[in-house]
């Protein structure tokens, strides 16, 4: 029997969490904060609602670490994950106000990321399919983390975190070096035993030459899932234990087709590139007792 989910909080070191609000909200406060005069700094309480159906909660240590550092406090109703979220934030009313902005956008992004890769998770164990569905690094420059911490709690794989945490060669490193062979060979000599070598392919011929060279992935680019099936089989016969990703085209709405038992991982940029946001707003509390259902 597996155990308690684990709370992919623990992975992000405080002090990260602590610099990411600060720079954030240097970026949206450089300055003075003219309208934080007209509210001053009497005590004030705001829930948290979302506005959009069906969402799954994500981005909740970004959240509390804005609020954390213009001195208001969080408590969370939900835990990441949950499809109905809610938090109460207190604290001085200017303060509350100077962390809602950042905050909101990292919950909403979050969030929004999140649904989008539990659905996609749902598509995948509905058909029974064993691998993983992965993220890329076609990210938010400067929100990476945030945008990779969201694929966890939806449930799918980060993929690499950035390009120090495994090798992946693509074609104009192939371009560069000679030849796939040459390419992975160099590669090797850098990286050593320590990191995953993964070689994008265009043909059953060019995963063949990437797996004799060494390669632990293969990525077969752009192909159509008729033809993917076919190249996946045939590599997975002859190298058992070489990896098999697809990438290049695959949408939720036609991930379905790229299921294989030969296919090991299906990476999609749509994870994070034009994915939705989930829509949330920080009301007081007399407003919340208006907009929220009786118990």
């Amino acid at each position: 029997m597996s155990g308690p989910k684990p709370q992919v909080v623990h992975a992000i070191p405080t002090y990260t969490l602590t610099r990411l609000a600060r720079e954030w909200l240097a970026e949206d406060t450089p300055n003075f904060d003219p309208a934080g005069v007209c509210v001053g700094s009497e005590e004030v309480e705001a829930q948290l609602l979302c506005k959009t159906p069906h969402t799954v909660l994500a981005g909740n240590p970004f959240f509390t670490a804005v609020f954390t550092e213009v001195g208001c406090t969080v408590d969370w109703m939900y835990q990441e994950g949950a499809v109905i979220v809610t938090a109460v934030v207190r604290g001085p009313a200017r303060c509350l106000l100077l962390g809602e902005r950042p905050a909101l956008n990292c919950l909403s992004r979050a969030s929004g990321i999140a649904t989008r890769c539990s659905q996609l998770q749902l598509t995948a164990k509905s058909a029974g399919w064993h691998g993983e569905v992965a993220g890329t690094r076609k990210t938010t420059p400067g929100f990476r983390l945030v945008e990779k911490y969201a694929m966890l709690v939806g449930g799918t794989s980060m993929h690499r975190q950035d390009l120090s945490g495994m090798v992946m060669l693509k074609d104009n490193h192939v371009w560069a070096s000679g030849s796939i062979t040459e390419a992975v060979k160099v590669a090797r000599s850098v990286c050593g035993f320590s990191s995953k070598i993964e070689v994008e392919c265009c043909s059953t011929a060019e995963g063949r030459e990437a797996a004799t060279a060494g390669a632990d992935i293969v990525m077969l680019d752009n192909f159509q899932p008729r033809e993917l099936h076919v190249a996946a089989r045939d590599l997975k016969n002859e190298f058992p234990s070489l990896q098999i990703e697809a990438s290049g085209g695959v949408t939720p709405e036609n991930v379905a087709s790229y299921f294989s038992s030969y296919v090991d991982i299906i990476s999609l940029g749509c994870i994070t590139q034009g994915c939705p946001v989930s829509d949330f707003s920080l009301k007081d509390s007399l407003s919340c007792m208006i907009l929220l259902p009786h118990a």
